[in-house]
Parts: structure tokens; C-alpha cells; sequence
């Protein structure tokens, strides 16, 4: 498993490097921690420009030494220039499985863990994000993590239950499974629905939700993680459905995936995963499929 981390001077790279080093990985993963120098308003003091590249690589080489003294392969990695364009390069270069980002950086020369350069990285890194937040309650390092699985059903999203299920994580960790019900009558369809055809869109939904939601727990207890599910109706927006599930259950992590089911029935279309990334109190991944981003390319050439 192939991981690209990033850092940079805030006080996000700390909360990042400290929920990395407590995670369980796999025995194969290795991780390159990069760090970008942005040379803007830099140029015209090549001194200021050296000063900060040397601590830039003091920074990394730190990072590099806290990971392995966890046992975890890790290499450095600083490079110059757009940290948005470079992070997103990089992971196609390095066949990165997973991005790691902080939500956010400090303004000024260091920045480039901003939330536009982590929105910029979830929506066009190749691989899967993990935008990480700090812990939202007290969890000793060797305890279990809560987890809410949002799926709609989807490829994608059956997916990201089986990226959840391969990987090990601490005991005591619970997946939530959590399907939102849409009740409302489609806006395209007449509105003059009678009895029997609500009952009918109704029963139509709800064995989607169940559906969908049968379709993660199989694949997680395949994997021998314990699950519990949740069934949410549709009030607010997906996004907010989510965000607030994962505040009232005490989430850790947050998984999704980057695509859904066209149409009505979609809630984990791009944009939805992608504000929940950027909203949410706790860490977010952002599960991307290589073969649906394949064919997501070749439909858009077609």
C-alpha cells in the first residue's frame, strides 16, 4: 500500500503525523511524506527561498524519522511550486493508494494545507483522500475506532465497504453503515400520485436503502468487522444527514465514496462526498475507484 502524506509548519501536520503513526497498516505500507516550498513572493530574495527550503527538508526528515521509529517504511520528499498541482502529480507518479492531508495550514510562505489545496486534492488526486482532523473525543492509541460507512448501493460505494473491510484496524473498531431513505415523490413525476403509487415509490425506496445497506454489512462481516447499520429519512440535505450522524454517533472516521448512482437515487455524487470531506468535525476518506475513474474517462471522451 502505496501512501502519500503531506506536511507542512501548522498544527495540522502534527494532529496528521500523530493519527498516522497511531493507525494499524498494513505490513507493506509504505509512505512518502512530501512537502512543498510555494515560491511565490520568494524569487526575489534567493536567500529567503534557500532558508525555507532547508527547513522545509528539516520538517520532512523529522516526519520520516517519527514514522519509522513506529516502524513505518517512510521516505521524504520536497519539491517547489503549485502544491496543489504537485500533490495531485505525485500521487500518479508514486502509485499512491492514499492521499493524507491536514484541513487546514497557516497564511504566509509555509501554507499549502489550506482547505481550497485539500478541496483542489479530493476532487482530482487519482487515488483516495483522507483529509484528517484532530481527534473529536479522547481515544487511547490502542483502542477501537468508530467509523460511519455512508453508502448508497453504488459501485463506488461498495467499494469503499471493501477498502474498509481489507484493511486492519485497531480492535474493538465498529463500522456504522449509514443509507439515507428518499421518501419524496420525485419532482419530474406527476403530482398526482394516488395512494397506491406512493406505496409503491415508498416500498421502491425503502428496499434500496435495505438493499444497499445488506450489500456493505455482507462484505465487512466477511472481513470480521462487528457493523451496525442506520436508516436515515431524508430531511435535510445529504451532506448534513451525513455530518450530523457522524457528530451525534462520536465518528472517528468518516468513509464515503467519491461517486453514486445517477439520478434521484444518488447521494455520494462528487459534490456531496466532497463538502462532507470539507465540513465534517472528523477525519474524512474519500474512497476512490480506479476502474470507475477509467471508465469515467473514457465516457467523457466519448
Amino acid at each position: 500500500m502505496n501512501v502519500l502524506l503531506t506536511v507542512d509548519f501548522s498544527h495540522a501536520t502534527s494532529v496528521v503525523l500523530q493519527e498516522v503513526a497511531r493507525r494499524t497498516w498494513p505490513d507493506n505500507v509504505r509512505v512518502t511524506v512530501l512537502s512543498v516550498v510555494e515560491p511565490s513572493g520568494l524569487q526575489a530574495v534567493p536567500d529567503l527561498v534557500e532558508q525555507v527550503s532547508e527547513h522545509v527538508v528539516k520538517l520532512v526528515q523529522n516526519a520520516t524519522n517519527a514514522l519509522s521509529s513506529r516502524g513505518i517504511q517512510a521516505k521524504g520528499l520536497v519539491l517547489t511550486g503549485d502544491p496543489k498541482a504537485i500533490i495531485v502529480q505525485q500521487a500518479k507518479n508514486l502509485g499512491t493508494d492514499l492521499v493524507i492531508i491536514g484541513s487546514h495550514g497557516p497564511k504566509g510562505i509555509a501554507r499549502f494545507l489550506l482547505g481550497s489545496v485539500a478541496k483542489a486534492v479530493v476532487r482530482h488526486a487519482p487515488c483516495s483522500v483522507e483529509v484528517v482532523r484532530a481527534p473529536v473525543r479522547e481515544r487511547p492509541e490502542s483502542s477501537g475506532m468508530k467509523i460511519l460507512l455512508a453508502t448508497d448501493g453504488s459501485a463506488s460505494s461498495l467499494h469503499a465497504a471493501r477498502v474498509v473491510a481489507e484493511r486492519p484496524w485497531p480492535a474493538g473498531t465498529e463500522v456504522r453503515i449509514l443509507n439515507v431513505l428518499e421518501l419524496a415523490v420525485p419532482l419530474l413525476e406527476t403530482p398526482y400520485f394516488d395512494q397506491s403509487a406512493m406505496e409503491a415509490y415508498r416500498a421502491a425506496a425503502m428496499k434500496r436503502s435495505q438493499d444497499a445497506i445488506a450489500g456493505a454489512e455482507k462484505i465487512l462481516t466477511a472481513a470480521g468487522l462487528p457493523s451496525s447499520e442506520s436508516l436515515s429519512v431524508l430531511v435535510e440535505s445529504p451532506k448534513e444527514t451525513i455530518l450530523n450522524e457522524a457528530t451525534q454517533w462520536g465518528a472517528d472516521l468518516i468513509v464515503v465514496g467519491s461517486h453514486g448512482h445517477s439520478g434521484l437515487s444518488a447521494f455520494l455524487l462528487g459534490s456531496v462526498s466532497e463538502a462532507v470531506a470539507m465540513h465534517a468535525d472528523c477525519s474524512v476518506e474519500v474512497v476512490r475507484s480506479p476502474e470507475l475513474q477509467s471508465r469515467d474517462k473514457a465516457e467523457t471522451k466519448s
